[in-house]
């Protein structure tokens, strides 16, 4: 069985882990296919944006524990390491997209399922979906960025809240947060993310990758920088045929034609 099915709808390309007897747990083969999605929807210029989800009751419980157990003593560091270097480069691989992602929770999302969906954009969750850390639970910790990421996103004290507990809590929960967009019926989750697909396709790609690049840059800046920033890549981005075909667009009356260029 294939472990990461890649397929392409429309203007969307859906990487789907599909593990679902092992809750979609991060394998080696999990991570080798995550990252062929990624280079095979970053290479089509007809995908405009990226979803991931999963198959089955769980979007991604997080490693597979049995797999880096399968080797003790100086083989389980060594294993161990080499996961977590291998699932840091998909994390940035992902965090990095030049185009949207959005993660469609389909249900259990832990511990590196976490930290997948802290590397996207937006997160699409269905009811029946639940979020933790999880990492307390083991007596491990994280190695895919959750102790970065988490509390830049929901804040220090829910990321305690979830770091310390190990707790799953309700998509619906989590929204207030900042950590959900949107929470929707099980059987509506697809068909809502496919309709978020095309709302942002219709948006110029240069754009948008260049507006995801100074919000990513604007957190790590003080206030002054970025936007210095901010006003450089305006001024690059008034020589692009997107700026001039939105403009003209406007004044014609008319829907763009973005090239991304």
């Amino acid at each position: 069985m294939t472990e990461v099915i890649y397929e392409t709808r429309a203007s969307g390309a859906w990487i789907r882990i599909n593990r679902p007897e092992a809750m979609n747990s991060l394998s080696v083969e999990v991570l080798d296919g995550i990252m062929d999605g990624l280079r095979k929807a970053r290479e089509d210029d007809d995908v405009r944006v990226l979803v991931l989800t999963g198959t089955g009751k769980a979007f991604c419980a997080g490693a597979d524990l049995k797999e880096i157990l399968s080797l003790r003593g100086d083989d389980l560091v060594r294993r161990h390491r080499q996961f977590l270097s291998d699932a840091g480069a998909v994390f940035e691989a992902i965090e990095m997209f030049p185009k949207p992602v959005i993660s469609a929770v389909n249900g259990l999302a832990l511990a590196g399922g976490l930290e997948l969906i802290l590397c996207g954009d937006l997160v699409i969750a269905s009811e029946a979906a639940k979020l933790g850390d999880a990492h307390a639970n083991y007596g491990i910790l994280p190695g895919g960025g959750a102790s970065v990421r988490l509390p830049r996103t929901v804040g220090p004290t829910m990321a305690n809240y979830l770091f310390f507990t190990g707790d799953f809590l309700p998509a619906s929960k989590l929204v207030a947060c900042g950590l959900v967009n949107e929470v929707v019926p099980p059987e509506e989750l697809e068909t809502r993310v496919a309709e978020l697909v095309e709302v942002i396709a219709t948006k110029s790609p240069l754009g948008l990758a260049r507006l995801k690049q100074l919000a990513r840059d604007g957190l790590a800046q003080e206030v002054p920088t970025g936007v210095r920033l901010e006003l450089l890549m305006s001024e690059a981005h008034a020589h692009s045929h997107d700026f001039v075909e939105g403009l003209t667009a406007f004044s014609e009356g008319r829907p763009p034609k973005f090239l991304g260029r």
